[in-house]
């Protein structure tokens, strides 16, 4: 593909657009260009103090509706439930959910509801959301759902009998859930055509971009991170492309997983990209539907009813 630009987009004016994680990184990057091209942003931020600065960064590159903040903790089922509920009641529709917040490689840590930070944020709390927000999407005239995955998906598997590994590894949950993302993109594909739906659940990735996801690392590989980011990643204005790409052009398809055309996909314009086996299992992403059902009390309903 050639160079692909934030200016190649679509213009949004009129389209709604909830991104998560949006106080920084990729979200932060992926705000402010939508508002940019005049979509009503919201913002899904858990930090106030650094979702107010990032807000005021959207605004400045908002060409038409001013964003705002929508306060969201992934970490805990009850507040996505709220905010989901608040957003139900107060929007007419939403074109867009951009299920971008995650965590990486932090140490062991449980969400409200007691599940592995990880995989309880970067996964079932994206779950949740999606689920709770259907009746928005279903009034969207061609609504989509984007979920940002990773290049490391390919050295997961999803363990089903003991889905929290005994003993903790800061990486295995965050590979993990990067399998996760495709599996639900996967089944949320074919369950939205099962059911009529003209949504498209789409994934991307950034290839090795330079975010602060590393912040999470213990002191001596966060320096190393920080140095190899300043060497070798793209910066997060170039990794945000493939998202906002499956976003938004109209050549995006169902269950379409874009990431970088350049080398092992680390860097560069968007294209359409290959997955791992595992996360075209669709046995295993059957499976972690029911597991996510199970865990997070959430079921989709597909009739437009809350």
């Amino acid at each position: 593909m050639a160079t692909w630009a934030v200016e190649d987009m679509p213009e949004q004016t009129g389209r709604t657009v909830l991104v998560t994680g949006a106080n920084s990184g990729l979200g932060l990057r992926s705000a402010e260009a939508l508002a940019s091209r005049g979509a009503l942003v919201l913002m899904g931020c858990r930090n106030h103090e650094r979702a107010a600065v990032a807000l005021e960064a959207v605004e400045n590159a908002a060409a038409d509706a001013p964003p705002e903040v929508v306060p969201l903790d992934l970490a805990d089922l009850d507040d996505v439930r709220g905010c989901a509920e608040r957003l139900v009641r107060e929007l007419d529709h939403l074109d867009v959910l951009m299920n971008n917040a995650g965590v990486m490689a932090i140490p062991h840590r449980r969400t409200s509801q007691g599940f592995e930070m990880q995989f309880g944020t970067n996964h079932l709390g994206h779950f949740a959301l999606t689920g709770l927000l259907l009746p928005l999407l279903g009034r969207a005239d061609a609504p989509r759902v984007v979920s940002v995955s990773s290049i490391v998906h390919r050295a997961a598997r999803i363990r089903f009998e003991d889905w929290e590994k005994t003993g903790y590894s800061r990486w295995f949950p965050y590979i993990q859930s990067k399998l996760a993302n495709l599996l639900f993109t996967r089944d949320l594909q074919r369950r939205a055509a099962t059911a009529g739906w003209g949504l498209l659940a789409v994934a991307a990735h950034p290839g090795y971009a330079a975010t602060n996801l590393s912040s999470g690392l213990p002191t001596a590989y966060r320096l190393g991170a920080r140095l190899s980011d300043r060497l070798f990643a793209q910066p997060d204005r170039m990794g945000v492309l493939p998202q906002l790409y499956a976003a938004t052009m109209p050549d995006v398809g169902p269950d379409d997983y874009w990431g970088p055309d350049g080398f092992m996909e680390r860097r560069g314009s968007p294209k359409r990209v290959g997955r791992s086996a595992a996360a075209r299992d669709d046995d295993a992403a059957r499976r972690l539907w029911e597991l996510s059902e199970r865990l997070t009390g959430i079921t989709y309903t597909w009739n437009g009813d809350a």
